[in-house]
């Protein structure tokens, strides 16, 4: 289907930009013009990476064999075509904008908290939630672990950036945390699709194989502990300093 194909095309192409620019502002120095110039363009692709991931999942449920030939010939069935590349396809895709769309505005927005609050960002936490609630249904449907056990992930991540948007007065160093959290978890996202589902290419079928699931995962979480402990190191080490100067009488 040309309509398939050609968002799969513009999801292939941007997504391998962002994922390369990804690791500029994780390696580079923090708040820097580099880091927030990167920033901000990985975020534009990713927002239109995950876009196109919404399309290819729409015509997948729309066409499922026209669309993945390969998998019909393997024998699979066409529920779980539907399954893995419809529905937990949509579900990536939906938390992937709504992890970049957080990431953004905590920093935007760390002078004014109350702007976190707008419909737009609290509607698609919810959304989010709701996507990775319908994904693990139909997990339970075909019995698909694999769907089941990923929506917790986007529960969990909806139901924690709830918790930060309505903390009446988060610390300073939240902002960051946040921040870190989202971006680094949006790049986790793509990263899994593009190892999983691009996978799919080269070897059918191994597509669900979890190693492929696992690797950007396990790396993602070494670079969120890493950057949130070094947060707050930063920030335990400014509170110290400034407890020890003598205020003057």
């Amino acid at each position: 289907m040309w309509p398939f194909e050609g968002f799969l095309f513009v999801h292939i192409t941007t997504g391998a930009v962002g994922l390369l620019l990804f690791w500029i502002p994780v390696l580079g120095k923090k708040g820097s013009a580099t880091h927030r110039k990167v920033g901000t363009w990985y975020s534009r692709l990713m927002l239109v990476t995950a876009s196109m991931a919404i399309g290819m999942a729409s015509t997948t449920l729309l066409a499922p064999i026209a669309t993945h030939p390969k998998q019909v010939a393997l024998n699979w069935p066409q529920s779980r075509i539907e399954g893995i590349f419809g529905w937990m396809m949509l579900y990536l895709a939906i938390m992937t904008i709504h992890l970049v769309w957080h990431g953004v505005a905590t920093i935007r927005n760390k002078k004014q908290h109350l702007a976190n609050r707008h419909w737009a960002n609290v509607g698609l936490n919810l959304f989010t939630i709701f996507a990775a609630l319908v994904c693990a249904y139909r997990g339970w449907l075909i019995d698909e672990t694999l769907m089941m056990g990923f929506s917790l992930v986007g529960v969990a991540s909806g139901l924690t950036n709830l918790w930060f948007i309505y903390t009446d007065e988060p610390s300073r160093i939240m902002y960051q945390l946040e921040h870190v959290k989202s971006i680094v978890g949006s790049g986790i996202s793509v990263y899994t699709a593009f190892m999983a589902f691009g996978f799919v290419r080269l070897n059918p079928g191994h597509a669900l194989n979890p190693k492929m699931w696992s690797i950007p995962l396990a790396v993602g979480l070494v670079i969120i502990i890493y950057q949130q402990m070094r947060i707050r190191l930063a920030y335990w080490r400014t509170r110290s300093a400034a407890a020890r100067v003598p205020s003057k009488a």
